[in-house]
């Protein structure tokens, strides 16, 4: 069974510029879980998603893939 994708955290980051390891410093978390996040392994906390789109400076919609069809 494929990975579904839920969010846009490494698309996001390259639109910004910005790389894992900034976004890991920020939060006070591993470069590992950030990765993780990034390949849709795990997902971050509702609380997480929206401190990662306040430093992308992003609408917290933007990190989520849409279900609508």
């Amino acid at each position: 069974m494929p990975k579904k994708r839920l969010n846009r955290i490494k698309l996001v980051l390259v639109e910004k510029e910005k790389s894992g390891k900034d976004l890991a410093i920020h939060l006070g978390k591993t470069e590992t879980t950030v990765s993780r996040w990034a390949r849709n392994e795990i997902q971050p906390t509702l609380e997480t998603l929206y401190e990662i789109s306040v430093f992308l400076k992003v609408d917290i919609r933007e990190l989520l893939v849409s279900t609508a069809s």
